[in-house]
């Protein structure tokens, strides 16, 4: 079996053409390949080590060096662009449900970086909140990050409009459900009326009432479940909110790979 941050030459195949052109050099040590420097970043993704602790002595690249790479990439919209092919194809395999999306947000603690704070259940602690809409059969659309202390409901039309345009069918690329399915946290008549306005049923619990959504609602606590998987999103340790929000991306894409079906691997 494969480790979970080996790069299958499929992968590599959609990976690549996205990769900015590195300027040549003549002088200065030779760059490790971005074949090499992927699997590093995947490293620290998934198992949560620093980037100094990167076992070099296994073929990884240096951690600053791909922390560089991270950051580079995440500027110039390159792990963006890999959560919007990978969902094309999903789209042209038939395997997006647009007749429905969720929206639900993840709480992490924050040890370092700006654009944190308290939550009410832990207010002696800064937290990250990273909202998160998936569609019907619970593929990552898009993801935001915003501090611990702000309401659930603030990031919604933000989230929903950050939605790339699906390609992979013919016509119009699409980018909005029909409905929109949330908790009880996200009830306001305000945001249910701007739903509206954009052409989306909103389908959100009452607060006092039973949430009849639950049985809707799992994708999503289902794609936050395995977002948590990936040890360097458990906790952000990240001070630039940048890089943590180039792993939790990649941790989207990633999602979305493993979803494609096998023959188009």
């Amino acid at each position: 079996m494969a480790a979970p941050w080996a790069v299958s030459g499929a992968l590599w195949e959609r990976v690549e053409p996205l990769l900015p052109v590195r300027p040549t050099s003549r002088t200065g040590p030779k760059p490790v390949p971005e074949r090499q420097v992927v699997p590093s970043i995947l490293v620290v993704l998934v198992t949560g080590i620093g980037w100094e602790d990167l076992p070099q002595e296994l073929g990884f690249g240096s951690g600053t060096m791909c922390r560089r790479c991270l950051r580079d990439w995440q500027e110039t919209g390159v792990i963006d662009q890999l959560h919007e092919v990978l969902p094309a194809e999903l789209n042209a395999a038939g395997q997006i449900d647009w007749s429905r999306a969720c929206v639900d947000a993840s709480h992490v603690r924050a040890k370092k970086g700006p654009e944190t704070g308290p939550s009410p259940p832990r207010p002696q602690q800064d937290r990250l909140e990273a909202p998160l809409i998936c569609e019907g059969g619970g593929i990552p659309l898009a993801v935001t990050l915003t501090s611990g202390n702000r309401n659930d409901i603030t990031p919604l039309l933000p989230l929903v409009e950050k939605v790339p345009p699906v390609r992979g069918r013919r016509g119009r690329p699409r980018r909005q459900p029909e409905v929109l399915v949330a908790d009880r946290g996200y009830d306001h008549d305000t945001y249910r009326h701007l739903l509206r306005q954009r052409g989306i049923r909103p389908l959100i619990s009452r607060r006092g009432t039973r949430d009849t959504n639950q049985p809707v609602r799992w994708v999503v606590e289902h794609i936050l479940a395995l977002l948590h998987q990936f040890r360097r999103l458990a906790t952000r340790w990240e001070h630039r909110t940048d890089i943590h929000h180039g792993f939790l991306a990649l941790a989207c894409g990633l999602i979305c790979w493993r979803r494609l079906p096998h023959r188009m691997r």
